[in-house]
């Protein structure tokens, strides 16, 4: 009563003195519950549920994706906060393209060609006669140097997102590989490096040969090092290989800031990966900072980040090859770690826990004859003998 005699006496107050807007202000925010209106219709408001008979129906699945689709994309007032938000941070901390500039020819210029290749093809009596006769042969050769200038550094971004790459070599950043880096082991080439193939740690003993197109008066880096092998701190990783200033797609003429050395996964830590970048430099880069001694086997002077390596020149060299490889562990890793590393060589067990069995039960309902052997005292079996 006390609480309603003083709103009363307040609204009387406020119209004796004029603020009747006021007023209805003060009443409303005394009411407990108000609601403001809406800003539009809710979503399926002007459905009438009692005649769900008359509504349209979709008739397939591809019309109701279609329109499910559409109905996500359109902008809508009673969108969450959350979700504007998110797509706040989502825009906020995109990652950044460091590669090579390119510019995709227009469109109608594609269009145009392939047009008029087509209208050779077709006139060429060769090609027509094959095509009849179901002999026509297409060159693997030519198939992939085409996949190489058009589709397949977009293919590479995508397979090293897949492994990570990206992600622990340039955080928040990324490069499309433009420049196609092959990379081989072996006197015959036999061993490969693609992009993420299992090669082993003999295949990888001794530096391979490095071919990419370049031109004549170009520089490059070439750059091996692994995000997996460090064994006292994960955001770090080993240098194994670092050559500047490279003329062309000489690598043997180049500066070697670090020798190579054989990978050297330790036993029991799985497959792990070693990727080559191939930098390319607008002008001769002083690797004076970075150079290492050689013979260099001090993992500590090995001990190397790849994004403070990118941050120091970034300004006169950018990425632009990508290629890499996995390795486990085998027999060359032990004489790596005693003749070459002089240590000890690191090895990670894993210690599996005594296989559960539930109690035991005096008379087991449905379980086969070798029940009891799991019970059984020893490792030796008896099949049938209870």
């Amino acid at each position: 009563m006390a609480l309603r005699g003083a709103a009363c006496v307040l609204l009387r107050t406020a119209v004796d003195v004029g603020f009747k807007n006021h007023a209805r202000g003060v009443r409303s925010t005394a009411v407990l519950g108000h609601r403001s209106p809406p800003l539009g219709p809710m979503p399926n408001e002007d459905i009438d549920s009692s005649q769900l008979d008359s509504l349209e129906k979709y008739r397939s699945y591809t019309r109701y994706v279609t329109a499910v689709e559409e109905a996500d994309r359109k902008e809508v007032w009673w969108r969450t906060y959350r979700k504007h938000r998110e797509e706040e941070t989502e825009e906020a901390v995109k990652p950044i393209n460091i590669g090579l500039p390119y510019q995709r020819p227009s469109r109608k210029t594609e269009v145009r060609e392939r047009k008029r290749l087509m209208m050779e093809n077709k006139r060429n009596p060769e090609l027509e006669r094959a095509d009849r006769l179901r002999d026509f042969r297409i060159s693997v050769d030519k198939v992939k140097a085409e996949w190489e200038k058009s589709n397949g550094p977009y293919h590479l971004q995508r397979v090293a997102e897949h492994y990570g790459v990206y992600k622990d070599l340039f955080p928040m950043a990324y490069f499309v590989p433009r420049v196609m880096l092959r990379v081989t082991y072996g006197d015959n080439s036999d061993a490969v490096v693609h992009y993420g193939n299992h090669l082993t740690p003999t295949q990888a003993a001794h530096a391979p040969q490095i071919s990419y197109e370049a031109e004549e008066n170009s520089l490059w880096t070439l750059l091996l090092t692994s995000p997996d092998e460090h064994l006292m701190d994960s955001e770090q990783e080993y240098l194994h290989w670092l050559v500047g200033n490279i003329p062309g797609n000489a690598v043997t003429s180049g500066e070697e800031i670090c020798h190579y050395i054989s990978p050297f996964p330790t036993r029991g830590t799985g497959f792990h990966r070693f990727i080559f970048i191939l930098f390319k430099q607008d002008g001769l880069v002083d690797f004076s900072t970075d150079q290492r001694t050689a013979p260099c086997y001090c993992l500590k002077q090995r001990t190397f980040r790849t994004l403070d390596f990118y941050r120091k020149h970034q300004d006169v060299i950018t990425p632009a090859g990508l290629a890499f490889h996995q390795s486990q562990w085998d027999q060359s890793v032990t004489d790596t770690f005693h003749q070459l590393l002089t240590m000890r060589e690191p090895v990670f067990e894993y210690e599996r826990p005594p296989v559960y069995h539930p109690a035991q039960k005096k008379y087991p309902q449905g379980q086969p004859l070798r029940y009891l052997d799991r019970y059984r005292n020893g490792t030796e079996h008896t099949y049938g003998i209870y």
